[in-house]
């Protein structure tokens, strides 16, 4: 990934605002096909018109993968697009209030959406990238996923999952060529935490300092998926690692 020419191949979930939208702009110049997928077609439409220029081709799927038939028309995307060289797993969302009181059908579209849809798309794209000889996955977690998260239990819980799961598959594939890495972004300014407050959560508790834009959380993800590193989590802010590192310093005396 560290040339700028256009031998890249990336289907990107979320595809139409915040993060996914992000990642869009900053891989264009190093595609040749991208395949954007995203609920929003109107978004996902003026994202690929805004892209559009020589020597790149840019598909869009409108779909729910929080779905079963959402999934699997990406799958499919993948068998006829791809293979892809580069998978974003960046479609999500977050609902706040008690578990006891949620809905369990939204719960469990999370779960769908953050976990199942992860899994099928990875495995819909691995045995390429294993043959050809290497590609990137990015999975998209939060800083929260090392949180207990008081009134997003099942949020912070299916993004935990995520952690496990990317660092044990890094484990499976390094010998294949495939890095994977585990995006834990803090406060980001995107629809996904519009939503969160309309369901909600009360956006005016984190400083405006905590804030971090879409284009500066990919810029970090890209800068370390480019490097030499071999760590699987990124977090792309100071203070959000240091207070992992203080929690899980914390966890570890406990055990003593």
């Amino acid at each position: 990934m560290k040339t700028e020419m256009r031998t890249e191949i990336a289907l990107i979930t979320g595809a139409s605002a915040g993060i996914g939208k992000a990642f869009a702009e900053q891989l264009a110049a190093r595609c040749k096909v991208m395949v954007l997928v995203g609920r929003d077609v109107a978004k996902l439409m003026t994202l690929r018109e805004s892209l559009s220029q020589a020597g790149l081709t840019i598909y869009t799927l409108g779909v729910d993968l929080a779905t079963s038939i959402g999934v699997a028309r990406v799958m499919e995307a993948i068998r006829q697009q791809g293979p892809v060289t580069i998978l974003i797993n960046n479609a999500g969302f977050g609902v706040h209030g008690r578990f006891a009181e949620a809905d369990l059908d939204e719960q469990q579209a999370m779960v769908n959406l953050h976990c199942n849809a992860t899994l099928a798309l990875c495995r819909a794209a691995l045995p390429y990238m294993k043959t050809q000889g290497g590609g990137r996955i990015v999975n998209v977690s939060s800083v929260g996923s090392y949180l207990p998260l008081k009134n997003a239990a099942v949020y912070g819980a299916s993004k935990a999952f995520l952690n496990a799961y990317s660092e044990a598959l890094q484990l499976e594939v390094a010998g294949d060529g495939v890095k994977i890495q585990c995006l834990c972004p803090s406060y980001t300014r995107s629809d996904f935490h519009q939503r969160a407050a309309a369901s909600g959560f009360n956006l005016s508790v984190v400083p405006d300092t905590a804030w971090w834009t879409p284009a500066d959380v990919v810029a970090a993800s890209l800068a370390q998926l480019d490097s030499d590193s071999d760590e699987v989590i990124c977090v792309p802010d100071q203070a959000s690692r240091q207070m992992l590192r203080d929690r899980l310093r914390a966890q570890a005396d406990s055990f003593k």
